[in-house]
């Protein structure tokens, strides 16, 4: 299953901070029922491929829609067609590898 990081980073806001930005994000992700993980600069989503563009789209949109003049969108797809691949064992082989 494809995987989808997404950075959403508002520009000329009044706060340095952005985390209302991720919060509208990951309510999007989950009124979409995809599968996601946030980590300190990026969300990764989990999804068919339409679906996870559709949402990226959405996320994007969104910020502008609520205020923001300018917004730069950082997206990175890991698609893996030669077999089955979800994020969490991704993270748990490189986990199992580190011990």
């Amino acid at each position: 299953m494809p995987l989808l990081e997404i950075s959403v980073v508002p520009v000329g806001t009044n706060s340095p901070s952005f985390s209302s930005h991720v919060s509208n994000a990951v309510r999007l992700i989950e009124q979409k029922g995809l599968k996601y993980q946030i980590t300190p600069t990026a969300t990764i989503i989990e999804g068919d491929i339409n679906q996870l563009m559709d949402v990226a789209k959405e996320i994007h949109q969104n910020a502008i829609t609520n205020g923001v003049q300018r917004v730069i969108t950082n997206i990175s797809i890991d698609d893996r067609v030669d077999k089955n691949m979800e994020m969490n064992h991704q993270v748990s082989v490189v986990q199992q590898s580190l011990h």
